[in-house]
């Protein structure tokens, strides 16, 4: 491998001459490999969207010449548009600020714009990694604000596939609407609803979720680059944060805002770990949905089976025939995966000690991870799963019939102690309640259907 010589503080260094990385990542590199994965690109490219508005800034500023500025932005752009993927190898468990990431990111940026000012990789004189890319910047304010970036992109991903998991479980709900089915409590009969209802509420949980990661990401808009350090823009001009936010808005379309508090923002990643919360609760909903699908498509014949779920494969290799809710099986899965990141998040934000915390590298993996896996599950779970359904209308009707739930429209004719009653007779005798009703005269076969007619409830969808 042919390689140039670079030099730091700690001293000289070999670095492969066609890398756009310099010393720092190859440092960096010989120093952490626990992970075996470095930073998702999605943090980089948040770091890269900061370096290019940062340079816009200082260039406002005049602190930053015009063809500096223009050779940052090109590299910059070059980069968000998916060159130079492999130039960003650092392991993704690294020292604790992010420092190793940041500076690899000086480095490429640096290389590809000395490059486009005519000079060659290595060449510091042109543009500095440091200097110029790095200007009136710590890595204790753009590696979390690089985070807080990849949750803005990231949502705008994850929004659109839950809400097409939403209008999913509402057409099923709009389909079904008329189909009543028992309702089960403690896994015991309940009264009735309609399998309309029951998508519908689904759906609904899916809604809230939606609510609370839209509220977390107004806060992700939030972000501290420009603090320096600690948080008070040591180094900086006071206009440098303002001129930063407005840089952002400009390339991203985003309403970046300047922290309330450049100190509290630097220290605490409270605005992570709601994210991360607010992405946790949605899969125990998810979760929550799968598992009430699992038990309604259990059978065909020794189970519930008020629900047919798409035959996705065969569902053993020794059992011919066999189909199981594999799709629900492994949306199981990820969203026990998403929980556990979280408990990774929660943990990291805990950890911070005084002016900094240093675990941001582990919440940044933890949050995207999360985004990645709840964006494809609401699309596998819609487009393979719900949108396939189909339910076994005579099933539902005939669990309805001979609910011991079913006796519960009688409470406000005959009185709680008389209706236990007879549902203890319903289920001795294995006649309905409408059956036993109408032997004891208590009431006819009509009046009987009549009330059961509303037994859904008043707000029937």
């Amino acid at each position: 491998m042919t390689t140039r010589i670079e030099r730091d503080s700690l001293g000289e260094l070999e670095v492969p001459l066609e890398a756009y990385y310099g010393v720092h990542t190859c440092r960096s590199l010989r120093n952490f490999n626990a992970a075996g994965e470095p930073v998702p690109l999605e943090m980089i490219h948040g770091m890269v969207k900061l370096k290019w508005a940062c340079a816009q800034a200082n260039h406002a500023l005049d602190l930053l010449p015009k063809n500096k500025l223009e050779a940052i932005a090109t590299a910059c752009q070059r980069i968000l548009a998916g060159e130079f993927t492999d130039q960003f190898p650092v392991d993704c468990f690294q020292a604790g600020s992010g420092t190793s990431s940041n500076m690899n990111v000086n480095e490429v940026v640096a290389n590809i714009a000395n490059e486009v000012l005519g000079g060659q990789r290595g060449d510091r004189g042109l543009v500095h990694p440091n200097d110029d890319v790095n200007k009136g910047q710590s890595t204790n304010n753009i590696f979390p604000s690089g985070i807080r970036v990849a949750g803005i992109d990231l949502t705008d991903a994850l929004l659109p596939a839950l809400k097409h998991l939403i209008a999913e479980l509402q057409k099923k709900g709009g389909e079904y609407a008329d189909v009543i089915r028992s309702g089960r409590t403690h896994l015991q009969d309940a009264v009735p609803e309609t399998m309309g209802q029951a998508f519908h509420a689904w759906a609904h949980a899916l809604v809230k979720d939606v609510r609370r990661i839209e509220a977390a990401r107004d806060r992700l808009l939030e972000i501290g680059a420009g603090g320096n350090a600690i948080g008070t823009g040591i180094n900086t001009k006071k206009a440098f944060r303002p001129e930063i936010a407005k840089a952002m808005h400009r390339i991203t379309g985003k309403s970046y805002r300047v922290a309330e508090n450049g100190i509290e923002i630097t220290q605490f990643l409270t605005d992570m770990a709601d994210m991360s919360s607010a992405l946790r609760l949605t899969a125990m909903d998810i979760a929550k949905l799968c598992n009430d699908l699992r038990l309604l498509v259990s059978g065909p014949n020794t189970g519930f089976a008020e629900v047919q779920l798409p035959a996705v494969e065969p569902g053993s290799s020794i059992m011919p025939g066999k189909i199981n809710p594999s799709i629900c099986e492994a949306a199981n899965m990820a969203c026990l995966q998403v929980m556990g990141n979280d408990h990774a998040v929660q943990l990291a934000a805990n950890a911070g000690q005084l002016e900094l915390n240093t675990h941001m590298p582990v919440t940044g993996l933890n949050l995207v991870k999360s985004f990645r896996i709840l964006t494809r599950t609401a699309m596998m779970l819609a487009d393979k799963c719900i949108s396939g359904i189909l339910v076994n209308r005579e099933r539902c009707y005939y669990y309805f019939e001979n609910s011991g739930g079913l006796g519960t429209v009688l409470n406000p004719v005959l009185g709680y102690d008389k209706v236990a009653a007879l549902v203890k007779e319903s289920l001795k005798s294995k006649k309905t309640a409408r059956e036993i009703v109408i032997e004891k005269g208590i009431m006819t076969g009509e009046a009987f259907d009549e009330l059961v007619k509303h037994c859904t409830g008043p707000n029937l969808d």
